[in-house]
This record gives C-alpha cells, sequence and structure tokens, in this order.
C-alpha cells in the first residue's frame, strides 16, 4: 500500500474518532493500544459528542470533521457511523491528506467504494477497513491450514449462524441498523465479515444466489438475515447463512471440506479430519491475541478492542511505511471493494427471488 509521511513526529500519531458509538467502545481504545493519541471525537449531536468525548477522556468534540483535523492536526482518522456516511467521511479525510481506518461494509455500493479506493491510492495515504474478525485466533488458523494444503484441494464451504439480538421487534438498536436509506440490514452489518472470511480463507466469489429474509415479527425496514449460496472463482461451493433473529440459544457451523481433509470450528476449537484420524489443532503463538486492560473507571471493555487494535496497528505501520511483522493480512480499501462487490451482487440476487447474480471476480 502506498503511503506519505506527515511531518508530524509520528512517535504518538494524533487521530480522530468519528462516530460516538462502536467509535467510543471499540476505535478509542484500540487507537490507543496501538500507540495512538486520540486528539478528539466526531459526532452528529454537540451535547452527545461532547459528554462521550468526556467519559472516554479524549480532550476535544467537533461537529464538523474538517475542523476537526484543522484543529487537532490528525494525521490518521477513524470511521464509525452508519455505512450511508463511509464515503463523504473518508473521502474528505483523504483530501486533507489523512490516513483511513473506516468501517465496514465500506461504502453504500461498489461504486463508493472504488472512488474510496481510487482517492486513497492517488492521495497516498494508508487506507484499510474495519474487518477486524481477521485477527481472530481461529480465522486465522483455518486460513493457514488450507494454504499450508492441510485439507488439500477445497471443495465445499458451510458458514451457519444463529443468533436472537433482535428476535425482540422492539430491541434496543441504532437506529441506522435497519434503516435502508442509511445503509443498515443485517447482510451488511454482519454479512460483510463472513464474505471477508470467505475470501480470507478461500479467495474470491464468482457468483451469488441469495435471499434476505426478516425473521422477526418486524413489519419494516432493512433485513435481520441473508441465505447466501455461492460459487468460488477456484470452483469451490459454499453456503453463508446466517440470521440476528433467532430464539433461543445461538447455534453456529463452520465446515471446510477438501479432498484431503476437513476443518471445523467447535466454538473456538478448530478441529481437523483426514486419513490420519481426527485432532485438534492448537493455535500457534503469533496468532494468539493478548488481552488489554481496560481504562481505570472507564467503560467495560467491548470484546472485540485486541483485535481491533491489531487492526489499528497495521494502520500504523502503513503509515510508517513499515511491513508488519504480523502475518494476518491487512484489510485495505481494495479489500472493501471487492466485499462491496459481493454485497451488492447478494442484493441484485435477492431483488430478483434468487436469480444467480455474477460477482465480477477479483477485485
Amino acid at each position: 500500500m502506498a503511503t506519505r509521511q506527515k511531518k508530524d513526529s509520528l512517535s504518538k500519531p494524533p487521530a480522530l474518532v468519528v462516530g460516538t458509538g462502536f467509535g467510543c467502545r471499540v476505535h478509542v481504545p484500540a487507537l490507543r493500544a496501538a500507540g495512538f493519541k486520540v486528539v478528539g471525537l466526531v459526532g452528529a449531536n454537540p451535547d452527545r459528542t461532547r459528554q462521550r468525548a468526556q467519559a472516554s477522556s479524549v480532550p476535544l468534540a467537533f461537529t464538523d470533521l474538517d475542523e476537526a483535523i484543522t484543529r487537532t492536526g490528525a494525521v490518521a482518522i477513524t470511521i464509525a457511523t452508519p455505512p450511508d456516511t463511509h464515503a463523504q467521511l473518508s473521502l474528505a479525510a483523504i483530501s486533507r491528506g489523512c490516513h483511513v481506518l473506516c468501517e465496514k461494509p465500506l461504502a453504500s455500493d461498489v461504486s463508493e467504494a472504488q472512488t474510496m479506493l481510487a482517492s486513497a491510492e492517488r492521495a497516498g495515504v494508508a487506507h484499510l477497513v474495519g474487518h477486524e474478525f481477521r485477527w481472530r485466533p481461529e480465522r486465522g488458523l483455518i486460513a493457514r491450514s488450507i494454504a499450508n494444503g492441510m485439507i488439500g484441494d477445497p471443495r465445499l464451504l458451510t458458514l451457519v449462524q444463529y443468533m436472537s439480538i433482535v428476535a425482540k421487534p422492539d430491541a434496543a438498536m441504532p437506529s441506522w441498523w435497519f434503516d435502508i436509506g442509511a445503509g443498515g440490514g443485517w447482510l451488511g452489518a454482519s454479512g460483510s465479515h463472513s464474505i471477508d472470511q470467505v475470501r480470507a480463507w478461500l479467495g474470491e466469489f464468482a457468483s451469488v444466489s441469495a435471499a434476505l429474509p426478516t425473521a422477526a415479527a418486524r413489519k419494516s425496514g432493512a433485513e435481520d438475515s441473508f441465505a447466501v449460496r455461492f460459487r468460488l472463482a477456484n470452483g469451490v461451493e459454499g453456503i453463508v447463512q446466517q440470521t440476528a433473529a433467532a430464539w433461543g440459544p445461538p447455534a453456529d457451523m463452520t465446515r471446510i471440506c477438501g479432498t484431503d481433509g476437513t476443518l471445523w470450528l467447535d466454538g473456538t476449537t478448530v478441529w481437523l479430519a483426514d486419513r490420519d484420524g481426527t485432532r485438534e489443532l492448537p493455535v500457534p503463538s503469533d496468532l494468539t491475541i493478548e488481552p488489554i486492560a481496560a481504562a481505570a473507571g472507564g467503560a467495560p471493555q467491548a470484546a472485540s478492542v485486541p483485535l481491533f487494535a491489531r487492526l489499528c496497528e497495521a494502520l500504523r505501520a502503513a503509515m510508517e511505511g513499515r511491513s508488519p511483522a504480523d502475518p494476518v493480512p491487512a484489510p485495505t480499501f481494495a479489500d472493501g471493494v471487492a466485499c462491496m462487490k459481493v454485497l451488492d451482487a447478494i442484493r441484485a440476487s435477492a431483488a430478483k427471488g434468487g436469480t444467480v447474480v455474477a460477482t465480477g471476480g477479483s477485485a
């Protein structure tokens, strides 16, 4: 990734966080853990932004990103706002020469995502997208096991998950989650992670056939579930299905079948079956994640903070022109574009009753 050095010392790079929800819970502590100085919080509501900045020990609060960059001299911007705002905010930051880490899904559609990628590349700034789950140890271990040929040539993949977080129609969630115009819906909120997971393990999508149902007794708004049958460019066939509105205990199935073996997850434990039998695969030390101590007196730390800290470390390495020692490849805007191609194809297929739609291949 091309980068551009700022005149500011990067010993503790100044960063702004845009978004007062997930931004405060995850971005702020993760940036600090990665060695950034969080110099300001940007939000839509001035009073709420000021209150949450104070609660997060962030010195300044703003409602305008350009003003925030000017006043703080920030060199890095992280964006944790609804998807329909990602392009505008990212492009504004890039125009000021700032490095950007934007939440997923990267944009409202692939056209916006491509514009963001092209702008970042022209400006020579570091650009990452918020797929922090790449750093989950079990996911990294599966990726490595596949790459090392432990199951031979992959043939089939199943990712199925049932959760109950929005089973109640009146579940208290951010309003944009079910606002189609704001980029809401479970496909973008969680399905983008699933698409990135498949790509990181097995490569690019070739085609999809999909449905976007609503499982809860909710009368309107964006979907809370998705069901996708896909074919990858390398011929792997698979299913990705997920709902956030299933009553009862959570359940999931992750299984990859190849010509010489099968990998699967039991919770966070990776198992392998092949001609030598069935065995648990230990997580190598370079894929483990160390916990991060929460700030004294602060709010309870979100479980994803240590994962997001690794993403922020990758951002800092890219800013400084270093190749990170981390074995997990950092997700860039190029990955965000590739993911948006699949998300757009899924929506197009669902709108046509599950018609097979080509995804456009590689990013």
